[in-house]
Parts: structure tokens; C-alpha cells; sequence
């Protein structure tokens, strides 16, 4: 990147001067990436010509602290932010492949603990939506609330609220998307007498349209409307937006014209929270630049395979959960094998020598669970660590890391154990929230045994193969650890998957539901649209 961004700086410079480049970039809204200050996973091993992927963070806020992002919400909020849109870009080592990897906002997952960096308020470790990660304000605790689920290393982040998707989407311009029948995201409703307009405003009829500034937010924002008014029908949506919107920016050679690029990241220095490593207007063309050299048929957008599980705190609702699926595609990323079969061997890392054909990169993904139970509350089981791997300290090392990762009842055991391999006991009854740790803690199934003592909690004893470090070693890395579940070399089944070039034709299918009058909610009829308010 660094040989691209120096050669565009000095085209930057010369067309637009040092002082006017420096101007541009004072606008960026900087922070840093981990919150905190550490990354919860490392970064891959290179390739064999020094490559490494690059994977970034791209959320969407629904923060209302300003009047535009007031008016374009609908209302204003006082509340803690959401993180209501969350997709991480991976672009391969060899940049030869690119993939876009939505969560679902509502996505259990276990937020560790984060401070807020103005007012040092501290969040405490937690089990919750994964959309709540924001909820300290700070877009580092995304992050580190998305390593510590994927095990995926996150290079760089970049936010957008409401009037910054505007902004973008009128520099950008206008994009085609397409909806199968009439589409109307608009509903009034009135709570003691108080009246609540719900939905995004869109109103569009069937066909292809050409969208810009706030018509392309309320496709982005649109979710009752969608298939089944559910988050996954909007992630869709927002797939379908983005895979034209590439295929526009390719088309116009937008992101290969130096002055082109300049335009667009002017823009998005005014629009982009982003973390300090990309806070200039030359670091974010650089990364454009290696963007374009993924060819549009080689970039594949997937949402994470997911299970609705029921929620134990709200009778009759239900909790959106990993699956084992998921893990097998949170490994096949972190190992930078390719999610397209468009590629010279489909299915395989495109270099022998890169991060997926290293044991090292490949344990960094969590295996995947063989079941798919709803997910412990982790700060609800105790876990006692014995240290049986002879070196001094680990089980405090592995108690308090455990604490971090929300696992809150962990504690050391002091009692004197002899030296043995690693293994975690769990009692009856306590086998699923057996493997959900051993999951977290890179633990291979054999490592896994019924206690065979009265005892009423899961037991790690750290052993003789796990003599540093707080995930588990593997074979092949310097370690005499059992190898981990292999990487998978396609795609899981249940993971919806689109092409950038392939769903040119695709169209929005708009959500059939009734209201109690009979008629359809999102669905108009006639060939005039009907009058619905603006934001």
C-alpha cells in the first residue's frame, strides 16, 4: 500500500497543494482501533511476497446527536448508539479476491469490557446484541467485540452515521437497484396518544431505479419492508446497493482516477469516523486503490448463517445465534481462503506459502461447535483453572483472561495438581457450556472429559502442552497441541452468499404481510405512489 499511497500523495499535492491536502485531512474523525489499545487476535503471517490481507470494520450508527442525523432518523435520541449495520471487508493477501461478511444487529455475542475514551466510563464484559458493542461510543469496542467473536484480525475500522451515508451516496452517485413489486416503508403509530412514524420512508415502484443522497439511505435503512421484515432481509438489500455501487465505481474507472479518488475521499473525510491508521485523504485513496485490483467477479458479499434460538429472559421472543456454520466461515476468512468459485482453484488459498496454509493463522479462527445449542451466558458459569503445565502463573494468566472474554465466575484454583496435558471437565448437565469455552479457548474436542467428581462446575486445567499465551496452541506452530478442526475449502451451505457481478439482475422482494384492515402494509397498488412524508 505504501508504494501506491506515496505515488498518489504526490499527485494529490500537486494538483490540489500541501496546505489544502493537510486542510482536507483535519476533517477526519480519528480514533483508536482497540479499545483499550491491543488487539484481541494478531495479525496473519504474510505470504510468500510479504502480503497480508487486509480486513476492515465498516459500521453504520444510528446516533441522533445531531439535528441532520434528528431529521433524517425521524427523532431524536438522547440513548447510547448502535452499531445497526456491521460488515467486515476482507481483501486478500494477493488481492486477487474480496469479500463483504454482514452480522445480523441482533447477533448474541460477548462484548468485553470497554471505556468510554471522553468520559473513562467503564462498560463492564458482557453477553448481549451484538449492536449494543457501540453502546460506549466508542467504534474500538466493535472491533474488539468482533475478534473476540470471529477470531478474525481487524486492520482498520470506518463509521458512517445518517447524514454521512447522504453524503456519500450523492458523491458517489446514483446507483441501480431494483424492487420486484411497489415497495412503501412507512407506518404511523400512536403509543398513549403519542404519535411514532416507523419505517424508513422509502417509496419506490417495481422496477429499476437509479438512487443518490437520502433515497439511497432509505433503501440502506429500510427492514420491515424487506422479504420478511426481519434484519436479514435488509442486509440483502444493503449487499444488492453495494455489489452496484462496485460495479459503478469499476465501470466509471472511478477508483483508478487519481482526481476521481480525491473527490471521493474529500467526501468521505466530512462523512467517515475512522480509525488513526486511515485518517488521511491518502491513506483511504491507497486502500481504494487496492480495492480495485480485486476483479468484480471475484467479490463475494455473505451473510453470517444464523439460528433463532428462544430467549430465556423474554418468553415468546427469540435470539439470533451463531451456528457452527458460522465458525467455519469466520475460520475460512481468517485464513484468507476465498469465498468465490471464480478463482484458479476454487475453494483454496491462492498461495501456498499465505496465511491459510498456515497452522498458526488457521488455529486463530475458533473451531467449529459440532452442536448448535442457544449459547451459555457465560457470566453465569464458574470455571476453577488449575495450573498442571509445571511454568509458574497460568492459571491466574488463564482466570483473568477468561474474565475479560465474560466468562466472570472464572477463578484460579490453588489446589496442587501433578503435571498433565490439558483438559476441561465439565459435571452432567454442563456439556454444552463446556464447548462453548473450549470454542473461545481454541480447545480441541478431545481436550473435553465428564468430570468424575461430585463437583458442579467446569474445571480447565491448564496442562503441559499450554505453557504460554491464552488461546491454545496447535500442532505445526511450535507447540505439541492436537490440531484443530481443518479449514473449510468452501463455502458452508447455509451461508447466502451473492456475487458482485452476478446479482446485477437480482431484485428486492418486498414483505407480503397484511395489516388488520386486510390490505398489505408494504405494498402499494396503481401507478401513482402515495403521498408519505419526508424526514
Amino acid at each position: 500500500i505504501a508504494a501506491g499511497g506515496t505515488g498518489l500523495t504526490l499527485v494529490l499535492v500537486a494538483g490540489c497543494g500541501y496546505a489544502y491536502l493537510q486542510y482536507i485531512n483535519s476533517n477526519f474523525k480519528t480514533g483508536d482501533l482497540n479499545n483499550g489499545g491491543s488487539a484481541l487476535v494478531p495479525p496473519p503471517t504474510p505470504n510468500s511476497a510479504g502480503q497480508r490481507p487486509i480486513n476492515i470494520l465498516l459500521l453504520g450508527s444510528d446516533s441522533r446527536d445531531k439535528p441532520e442525523d434528528c431529521r433524517l432518523g425521524g427523532a431524536c435520541d438522547s440513548g447510547d448508539p448502535h452499531a445497526d449495520v456491521e460488515q467486515l471487508l476482507h481483501i486478500s493477501a494477493d488481492r486477487t479476491n474480496a469479500s463483504v461478511l454482514s452480522i445480523p444487529r441482533d447477533t448474541q455475542a460477548q462484548i468485553p469490557d470497554c471505556t468510554n475514551s471522553t468520559t473513562k466510563k467503564v462498560y463492564k464484559a458482557r453477553k448481549d446484541i451484538i449492536t449494543d458493542s457501540l453502546n460506549v461510543g466508542d467504534p474500538g469496542c466493535v472491533v474488539n467485540t468482533w475478534e473476540l467473536l470471529t477470531k478474525i484480525h481487524i486492520d482498520h475500522y470506518m463509521m458512517i452515521d445518517f447524514a454521512g451515508v447522504v453524503s456519500m451516496a450523492d458523491a458517489v452517485g446514483g446507483v441501480d437497484v431494483c424492487t420486484k413489486q411497489n415497495v412503501m416503508d412507512y407506518q404511523v403509530e400512536y403509543d398513549a396518544g403519542v404519535r411514532h412514524e416507523i419505517g424508513s420512508h422509502l417509496v419506490l415502484p417495481a422496477g429499476t431505479h437509479s438512487i443518490k443522497g437520502e433515497q439511497a439511505l432509505e433503501w440502506l435503512r429500510t427492514r420491515h419492508a424487506w422479504e420478511d421484515g426481519s434484519d436479514i432481509g435488509r442486509t440483502h438489500a444493503q449487499h444488492l446497493y453495494l455489489n452496484s455501487m462496485i460495479r459503478q465505481l469499476k465501470s466509471a474507472n472511478t477508483l483508478a482516477n487519481p482526481l476521481k479518488l480525491n473527490d471521493l475521499a474529500v467526501a468521505a473525510s466530512k462523512a467517515l469516523q475512522v480509525d488513526t491508521g486511515i485518517g488521511t485523504v491518502q491513506a483511504l485513496s491507497s486502500l481504494a486503490l487496492e480495492v480495485n485490483k480485486v476483479p468484480t467477479n471475484r467479490i463475494t458479499t455473505v451473510t453470517m448463517p444464523f439460528s433463532y434460538q428462544p430467549d430465556p429472559r423474554n418468553s415468546g421472543a427469540q435470539l439470533v445465534e451463531p451456528t457452527p456454520d458460522s465458525y467455519k466461515l469466520f475460520q475460512m476468512i481468517a485464513a484468507d481462503v476465498p469465498l468465490d468459485r471464480n478463482g484458479t482453484a476454487p475453494g483454496t488459498p491462492a498461495d501456498p506459502a499465505s496465511p491459510s496454509a498456515s497452522a498458526s493463522t488457521a488455529s486463530s479462527a475458533p473451531a467449529a461447535p459440532s452442536s448448535a445449542p442457544a449459547a451459555a451466558d457465560r457470566s453465569t458459569v464458574r470455571v476453577d483453572v488449575q495450573n498442571a503445565s509445571g511454568a509458574a502463573g497460568r492459571s491466574t494468566a488463564l482466570a483473568e483472561a477468561l474474565v475479560q472474554q465474560g466468562w466472570t465466575r472464572a477463578q484460579r484454583d490453588t489446589s496442587a495438581v501433578p503435571k498433565s496435558p490439558t483438559k476441561l471437565l465439565y459435571p452432567t448437565g454442563k456439556q454444552a457450556e463446556a464447548k462453548e469455552l473450549a470454542g473461545a479457548l481454541g480447545l480441541p474436542d478431545a481436550a473435553l472429559s465428564a468430570s468424575d467428581t461430585a463437583t458442579t462446575h467446569l474445571t480447565l486445567v491448564v496442562g503441559t502442552d499450554w505453557t504460554s499465551g491464552t488461546g491454545f496452541p496447535v500442532a505445526g506452530a511450535g507447540s505439541t497441541g492436537k490440531p484443530q478442526a481443518p479449514v473449510p475449502t468452501a463455502l458452508p451451505t447455509s451461508a447466502v452468499a451473492q456475487n458482485a457481478q452476478d446479482d446485477a439482475n437480482q431484485c428486492m422482494e418486498v414483505n407480503p404481510a397484511h395489516g388488520s384492515s386486510g390490505k398489505p402494509i408494504y405494498i402499494w397498488s396503481g401507478t401513482t405512489p402515495p403521498a408519505v412524508p419526508q424526514p
